[in-house]
């Protein structure tokens, strides 16, 4: 097995829905914690878009294992944070059968 280098600080951040005043709901995210990680790029690969090819590559960002439901954990939903960068993530697994480390499928996002 392949030794990780936790060596980079990333802040796992959850969706917070707040009342706008006009009877909706507004999105905002709120920092749970500051994880160290290992950040890999995957294979990249072009989308067709509407009217552009836009070039995506997904990343595996790897850190300290945590039991399901530990505030932790990363989940699904939630992202990851790197000064202006920002990750979705898209998938959790464990890396090793002990659950030392986890594995987190992530996608980078733009934001305006």
């Amino acid at each position: 097995m392949k030794v990780v280098h936790l060596s980079r600080p990333l802040v796992l951040e959850g969706a917070v829905e707040l009342a706008d005043g006009m009877g909706g709901l507004t999105r905002s995210w709120g920092a749970l914690g500051t994880l160290w990680a290992e950040v890999l790029p995957g294979t990249g690969r072009d989308v067709a878009g509407e009217e552009v090819v836009v070039s995506t590559v997904p990343y595996r960002i790897t850190v300290r294992g945590a039991p399901q439901g530990a505030a932790s954990r990363p989940q699904v939903g939630q992202r990851f944070r790197d000064g202006a960068r920002v990750f979705a993530i898209l998938a959790v697994t464990e890396r090793d059968e002990d659950g030392r480390y986890l594995v987190c499928f992530v996608r980078e996002e733009v934001l305006p």
